[in-house]
């Protein structure tokens, strides 16, 4: 049986070899819908999260505000955003995607989204929670590190 260290590498690998293996999938699909890296990823986020302030997607992305603005205005030229006043307070804006545009990634993704699926169907609660935990930690640590907390 594989060792502690031993086993902390496989996985080490297997996650880094997920990261580019979604990111190439990713850039393939993103490309047939005229899109961007930075444009794919500001779309993954409104999906995530829901709707988002710019200031928002500024912290979870590490980008400034004027390069924020940027890609707004052009996944807004796309028709794949649209920015709407905060009903509470007018002065902010929030960020809303096109649920036709939604839909149109998410078919553009759909290998990668099954193929998650179809894994984590073979899994156990007991597996699920362990591997839940596990990808919480990290998503929270950058999260983190992203809002300037760490």
């Amino acid at each position: 049986m594989a060792g502690m260290d031993d086993l902390r590498d496989e996985i080490r690998t297997s996650v880094l070899r997920l990261v580019a293996e979604v990111c190439l999938r990713d850039h393939v699909a993103t490309q047939r819908l005229g899109l961007g890296g930075t444009d794919s990823r500001f779309l993954t986020l409104l999906d995530v999260y829901g709707p988002l302030t710019p200031g928002r997607l500024a912290q979870l992305t590490g980008l400034t505000t004027g390069s924020v603005t940027g890609v707004i205005d052009r996944l807004e030229r796309a028709g794949f955003v649209s920015r709407e006043r905060d009903g509470a307070d007018r002065r902010k804006v929030r960020v809303i995607p096109d649920p036709g545009a939604t839909a149109q990634l998410a078919a553009a993704r759909h290998e990668p989204i099954d193929l998650l699926d179809e894994v984590l169907h073979r899994r156990g609660a007991d597996e699920l929670a362990v591997i839940a935990s596990f990808l919480g930690d990290i998503v929270e640590r950058h999260e983190r590190e992203m809002a300037g907390q760490e």
